[in-house]
């Protein structure tokens, strides 16, 4: 950057010295030595950015780079086909969980749902009388 020597920051401290006097020459360093701080932290974090942008630019380019290397439909094809077979097989770790009829395979919904077996109705038990029904008749006749 700039290139001062010693030289040359003696006849400036001079210069100043002239200038402002000796009673106004310390609050006068005070203030440049703030503003040179005050710079210098600037400029650090300016290029500290920048190296985070090119850091940042560096990963996104690799990734990319990967990603055509491996093929992102590939990866993602792969994940779904992994899920649906593990869609078959969730009622081995969940006994409760019974797979929809829609998700299985036609071999596998024969097993589940079968086709041959009466659903349960409420009106299955029609033939059998009724206590409640029957105990309240036999109250109110009483012949």
């Amino acid at each position: 950057m700039f290139d001062l020597g010693f030289l040359e920051l003696m006849i400036c401290g001079v210069i100043a010295l002239l200038i402002l006097g000796p009673e106004r020459l310390p609050g006068a360093a005070r203030a440049a030595g703030q503003w040179v701080g005050r710079a210098r932290r600037v400029s650090r974090q300016f290029t500290d950015e920048l190296d985070r942008q090119v850091k940042v630019d560096e990963i996104r380019a690799q990734l990319r780079r990967e990603e055509s290397e491996v093929g992102y439909e590939d990866i993602q094809r792969n994940v779904q086909e992994a899920l649906d077979e593990a869609k078959n097989y969730e009622h081995l770790i969940l006994p409760e969980a019974q797979p929809r009829e829609d998700d299985l395979a036609p071999a596998d919904r024969a097993r589940y749902y079968p086709k041959d077996t009466p659903a349960s109705s409420p009106d299955s038990d029609a033939g059998a009388p009724d206590s409640a029904n029957s105990t309240s008749r036999q109250n109110r006749d009483p012949s």
